[in-house]
């Protein structure tokens, strides 16, 4: 499987076929038995979570995993949390800008936000560490579908400023809206790739997907 810079990738399949294994694996919370993961042919077999974060690969995990006693400022905060240059104040403004909701709730404790709000605060403290590829899980689970549809506009924003998405989601119809490729997976084997197009238009990933 192959994420090109500038793309937004759809990785699509049932539950249990190997979506989020996938992303934990890339961002180094699970060993590969074998095979090789590369970043701009830059081996990360072995390498440490907190290392390919630095390396620029940032992962929102499936159920958000915020700090719910952390307020959200603190939250955002802690997604810096790797670096030490003069740009997080700017990144910070960045994120809220994308969100200005969080703007508004900035001094509240995170466990308090809606669903939607969480979500977002979860990107947020993602985009934190400036990471060219973005590793988003299931970013719609349990949102209403006005919440989702704020969500993955905010997506396509944060793709057009330059951040490289390889992106799970339940919604098929949802991600291939927003991706310019993906792949099909089931039971850990990747079964069928193509462009966002040809997969919508694949009988099978019709049927199996897209409710038809």
């Amino acid at each position: 499987m192959q994420v090109r810079a500038g793309e937004i990738v759809a990785l699509l399949g049932n539950n249990g076929a190997g979506k989020t294994t996938t992303l934990r694996t890339i961002s180094g919370l699970l060993v590969p038995s074998r095979g090789a993961l590369t970043l701009e042919e830059q081996p990360l077999n072995g390498v440490p979570a907190h290392v390919i974060v630095r390396r620029g690969i940032a992962h929102v995990p499936e159920g958000r995993r915020i700090f719910n006693r952390l307020t959200v400022r603190e939250n955002l905060t802690m997604g810096a949390y790797t670096r030490t240059d003069s740009g997080i104040a700017g990144d910070l403004e960045r994120v809220l800008t994308l969100f200005p909701r969080l703007q508004e709730r900035i001094t509240q404790v995170a466990g308090t936000l809606s669903g939607g709000e969480q979500q977002m605060l979860a990107i947020g403290r993602a985009l934190m560490a400036r990471p060219r590829l973005l590793l988003l899980d299931e970013p719609s689970m349990g949102l209403a579908p006005v919440v989702v549809e704020q969500i993955f506009e905010t997506v396509r924003d944060i793709n057009r400023q330059g951040t490289t998405i390889l992106l799970v989601e339940q919604n098929a119809a949802m991600a291939l809206s927003v991706a310019q490729r993906g792949y099909v997976i089931e039971t850990g084997i990747i079964v069928l790739t193509g462009t966002a197009a040809e997969l919508a238009d694949n009988p099978d990933v019709r049927r199996a997907y897209l409710g038809e």
